[in-house]
């Protein structure tokens, strides 16, 4: 596709639209989040943080900030683009999106791009939150923004398969609340997998969301369970997957079309 044939302007409806309809339901997308995240600070920092003062130098309250933020990125990322574009396909309004003069490039462009600012924001909000509660420094800025951007990215476009996958309401709650959210609390988000044995260590190692939160909190303190290199890697390939899926769908026009 040129530059000149994109569609900017159908785009920008599209993503106006699912920024919008964040902004009518303000108190589950963004305050609901940062009182959970505030509780969580309350319960692990207060309560955990007493009997365990410091994990790899750093303090256990500050520890377990990347990790939160990568709770909330995932499953806001997931949610915002699942309903996205599974709303469409609910109200029956999905054939005139179809058939409107936007490419299958565009649609995927609107709203993952939505889902992935709603989730930056909240996760953003969720580090200012954090701040208040313990210190927090950020040693590699650039690389926790890329890290944040990627995820939210890849993240969305999770969320935008499951909304096509998803015959119903409650399709679109079974992956993030029976896998994602299971595989971050085992993924190292309130602990290092170095504290496991041996043997757990090893296992945890196939848990993918271990190479996401050791790449974010390594962006924070400098210091990490695998190789930056390693998480980035497995970041990027989950991303690529993603995109592959969602080629394929529009190829094939999977649940878009009957």
């Amino acid at each position: 596709m040129s530059v000149a044939a994109f569609n900017r302007h159908g785009v920008w409806a599209i993503y106006r639209f699912e920024m919008a309809r964040a902004m009518r339901t303000l108190w589950q997308s963004v305050v609901t989040p940062v009182i959970t995240t505030s509780l969580y600070f309350i319960v692990f920092g207060a309560a955990i943080g007493q009997r365990m003062t410091e994990v790899d130098g750093v303090p256990y309250g500050a520890f377990i900030v990347p990790g939160l933020i990568m709770l909330s990125l995932f499953t806001q990322s997931i949610f915002n683009a699942s309903f996205g574009i599974y709303f469409p396909k609910f109200t029956g309004t999905i054939y005139e999106l179809l058939s409107a003069p936007v490419s299958s490039l565009e649609i995927v462009l609107a709203y993952v791009g939505a889902a992935a600012t709603k989730s930056i924001i909240l996760g953003l909000i969720i580090l200012a939150t954090a701040a208040l509660f313990v210190p927090l420094q950020i040693l590699h800025p650039v690389w926790m923004i890329a890290f944040l951007l990627l995820t939210a990215t890849t993240f969305s476009l999770f969320g935008f398969i499951i909304g096509v996958w998803a015959n119903g309401f409650e399709q679109l709650q079974i992956i993030p609340m029976l896998i994602i959210t299971p595989l971050t609390f085992l993924g190292g988000a309130f602990y290092s997998i170095d504290m496991l044995p041996e043997t757990w260590r090893t296992i945890t190692l196939f848990n993918p969301v271990v190479y996401l939160i050791s790449g974010f909190r390594w962006s924070f303190y400098g210091s990490a369970d695998v190789g930056v290199a390693v998480s980035l890697g497995m970041t990027l390939a989950f991303f690529f997957i993603c995109l592959g899926v969602v080629v394929w769908i529009f190829k094939t026009g999977y649940r878009l079309k009957s």
